[in-house]
């Protein structure tokens, strides 16, 4: 018979090996075991490329296309730009945004939604209204396309044997957690709403619009669990939800995220919408892939995907060499600037001196779920996302959930492990040596003890492995002077990635990649209209 759960995810801190238990006894259960390109970036730290065979130029190249380097194309291609070409190390583009399909449904690989943008987020704003899914305003916000706004029911919780609606517990709380939840979130609805002594926002997204008052930046300098303690706020309830919630964003426990990131989580959210909640989500079967199958579809013909770059360099414009994973050639690419829209410990391998001092990742398996029918359970009805309180997976998303048909039929869920209890560097050598048996007998065990009316019903598990899926927020990482030096430019080079607002985030992504390519037209002379200026 297969593992249990948690004899299974206690042993990944060791990496306990799974021979002998039974596992290879079953029939194999179909599936691929996928995940970001490791052969292609170890291939980058390994070095010995060949020297140059060919040699192309574009105005503006942009290395890397993830949300951050496709926002900078795009931006390039509103200012009317085309003579600019994006170098992709995987085959396909989108980060961790990223989606796959199969027959039965489409399915996101990582991220997989986006909350209503503030008013603060102008480019993303403009870009929802150019992709219609803004459809118009009224009374000065956005309306939104109802078949992106994610369809109710939209959360659910397995607590005390039951399926309850939404994500915080209801029954069999103490007084002192239900003074304790009561306080907390009167204290994130303060700092929400609180202005600083600079006039902006305390917490705002894009993060650089956040008020610079000492006195917030000081959270900074704590991880959220010690801020948590020093309000003598110690239910156990609160305690599982903000790690559910640190683990959620941030792949990162509550001790290794900085308070700052921690508040900034449940207080920089002010969504505007003239037809839904404020804190209503747009989401799509294939989660945020919908949006970067979009942005890449604009730029298409200037997209090379298959390439390793592999040295970056500021000579009478800029050079770069990138090796053609297909043709087995390195081509030096000649351009008047170069965005590098790339993780910083990237970055640092293609233009020393870049350090990646104070840049950590956090590895992640996600993995698409394929059921010949719907999760059930008691309690509340099946959702779109879907939690446990005793596991250590965030649980799953139904991906077929937007779909409008009334008969129910087979589905694809994407399910969520962040690897965070182990070391980034520990876990990631896990991630790896585990084979694909391994992980999906992880994976079945953990949705069969979640939803053990799903026994006999798992056609087939597809695990991923993101070795470095977002950036930890640690503490001192925001407002040491690393990360703000890190993103500082330096003509003709621009940089842009969410990891330099210390956040993996869309919005911060977009903000970066449409940062970077208005600074490189700047630097060029070209007339551009700003993305980023104020409705």
């Amino acid at each position: 018979m297969r593992l249990s759960r948690r004899s299974v995810v206690a042993g990944m801190a060791g990496g306990a090996a799974l021979g002998g238990c039974g596992l290879l006894d079953e029939p194999p259960m179909p599936g691929t075991l996928g995940g970001a390109d490791f052969t292609r970036g170890h291939r980058l730290r390994e070095g010995r490329f060949p020297v140059f065979s060919d040699e192309r130029s574009a105005q503006i190249l942009i290395v890397g296309g993830g949300i951050a380097g496709l926002s900078a194309a795009w931006a390039l291609a509103e200012a009317g730009i085309s003579d600019f070409r994006l170098l992709e190390l995987e085959d396909s583009t989108g980060g961790n945004a990223r989606s796959g399909r199969n027959a039965v449904s489409a399915y996101p690989l990582g991220a997989h939604y986006l909350p209503l943008p503030n008013a603060e987020a102008v480019a993303v704003i403009r870009l929802l209204e150019r992709l219609r899914l803004i459809t118009g305003w009224q009374g000065g916000k956005p309306v939104y396309d109802p078949y992106a706004l994610v369809s109710d029911p939209d959360e659910r919780m397995l607590h005390l044997g039951k399926w309850q609606e939404g994500l915080v517990p209801s029954t069999g709380l103490s007084a002192s957690d239900s003074h304790d939840l009561a306080a907390f979130f009167a204290a994130m609805r303060n700092f929400r709403d609180h202005v600083g002594k600079d006039g902006k926002p305390a917490f705002a997204l894009p993060m650089a619009l956040s008020s610079h008052d000492p006195e917030l930046l000081a959270l900074d300098r704590l991880s959220f669990a010690q801020w948590l303690d020093a309000q003598g706020w110690r239910s156990p309830i609160l305690r599982t939800h903000v790690r559910y919630c640190c683990r959620d964003d941030y792949g990162t426990e509550p001790h290794q995220v900085s308070a700052w990131a921690g508040i900034h989580y449940f207080a920089s959210r002010r969504g505007l919408a003239a037809n839904t909640d404020p804190d209503t989500v747009l989401t799509w079967p294939e989660g945020n892939g919908h949006l970067a199958h979009a942005l890449a579809r604009r730029v298409r013909g200037q997209i090379a995907p298959g390439q390793i770059v592999h040295a970056v360099k500021a000579e009478g414009g800029v050079m770069v060499d990138s090796y053609d994973v297909a043709t087995k050639r390195t081509i030096r690419w000649h351009g008047s600037a170069a965005i590098l829209a790339t993780p910083r410990f990237v970055t640092a391998r293609l233009l020393p001196p870049c350090s990646a001092e104070h840049f950590a990742y956090a590895p992640w398996l996600t993995a698409a779920v394929t059921l010949d029918r719907l999760p059930a359970g008691p309690g509340a009805q099946l959702a779109w996302d879907n939690v446990s309180w005793t596991s250590d997976s965030l649980g799953y998303v139904v991906n077929t959930h937007q779909s409008l048909s009334s008969v129910p039929g087979p589905t694809v869920l994407t399910w969520y492990l962040p690897l965070s209890e182990p070391a980034p560097a520990d876990a990631r050598r896990i991630m790896l040596k585990r084979s694909l048996a391994e992980w999906q007998a992880i994976i079945e065990a953990d949705i069969l003890q979640t939803n053990p009316d799903l026994k006999g019903a798992i056609r087939r598990i597809d695990p991923w492995r993101w070795g470095h899926a977002m950036i930890r927020p640690e503490p001192g990482f925001f407002f040491s002077g690393a990360r703000e030096a890190a993103a500082r430019p330096q003509p003709p080079i621009f940089f842009a990635h969410s990891d330099l607002s210390g956040l993996s985030l869309f919005e911060e992504a977009n903000y970066r990649g449409t940062l970077a390519a208005e600074g490189a037209m700047t630097h060029l002379g070209i007339d551009h209209s700003s993305l980023l200026a104020p409705l």
